[in-house]
């Protein structure tokens, strides 16, 4: 069975303007590289993607609910879960670099490109400093007592932390929209604690509180771009630095595009009053 002829699509958020311009260049990959298979995205000016006229493209306005963007992604994986038996959700700033293969398939739950136990994880992060830096010892206290709140032991219970830079969501019998629930009260605690970033924490922990499977799969025949894995690839030796070299320019150019220094102050301004509005906003919910 042919991937466009599937149950499946790929999802995605983009809001601001680098990337809205990044997630362009991943739609045209997929197009590229999966012709016939839908592509959602969730963005903050549809407007801005007017251009795009292939029916494939499924792109839906969105207001952010949080204070950062960083757990708004799973709004873009509920309203494909809502169309899709199975979707694959990117990173705005990923490129695809070759064909998609044709022969894929996914368990329900969740199928990560990149993930391991949240404990080894933590763990790996405390280790690096000896004695441990005091805002990864909060943080790790934090994440405790987050596990604690839907009744889990973070260093007891078998949690998976999720790399969320790429990872598939298949249904499973509804527990993927009580997965999406839990994640959702988690991404409210974690941004009221002003705790915005690293959603991997809170898909791990709705994942192991409702019993939604994750699977690691290398997802062999998927190539694809991301600058901070393949800095280490190369780093490492396993990649070699040419052979990517045009995706680190055309993200380069688009991260620093031109601008005045008025508009850079303008836009730090304007980053600021919207972190205040939001933080304002969610906390007169509670």
């Amino acid at each position: 069975m042919k991937l466009q002829n599937r149950d499946f699509c790929f999802c995605t958020f983009a809001a601001g303007k680098v990337y809205r311009n990044l997630v362009k260049n991943l739609i045209q990959d997929c197009q590229k590289y999966a012709p016939g298979t839908p592509f959602i995205l969730l963005t903050d000016r549809p407007g801005d993607f007017s251009d795009i006229k292939n029916n494939d493209v499924l792109i839906f306005g969105h207001k952010r609910q949080g204070v950062l963007c960083y757990h708004e992604r799973r709004f873009a994986i509920a309203n494909a879960l809502s169309k899709f038996n199975s979707c694959m959700y990117l990173d705005a700033d990923i490129r695809i670099c070759a064909l998609i293969p044709d022969n894929l398939s996914w368990f329900p739950g969740i199928t990560a490109r990149s993930c391991t136990s949240m404990m080894k994880h933590i763990r790996g992060r405390l280790d690096k400093t000896n004695p441990p830096r005091l805002t990864l010892v909060k943080e790790f206290n934090f994440y405790k007592d987050m596990a604690k709140k839907i009744g889990l032991d973070l260093e007891k219970d078998p949690i998976t932390f999720v790399n969320e830079f790429l990872f598939v969501v298949t249904r499973d019998g509804g527990k993927e929209i009580e997965f999406l629930e839990q994640w959702q009260k988690l991404a409210l605690y974690a941004e009221l604690h002003q705790h915005h970033k690293h959603p991997a924490y809170a898909i791990g922990l709705a994942a192991a509180k409702v019993g939604f499977p994750i699977r690691h799969d290398t997802m062999e025949g998927i190539d694809f771009f991301d600058d901070r894995i393949e800095k280490v690839r190369i780093a490492k030796g396993q990649s070699d630095p040419e052979a990517k070299k045009m995706y680190f320019e055309v993200q380069k150019k688009i991260e620093n595009s031109n601008s005045s220094i008025f508009d850079k102050i303008v836009r730090k301004i304007t980053k600021n009053i919207e972190y205040i509005y939001h933080s304002v906003r969610l906390r007169s919910y509670f």
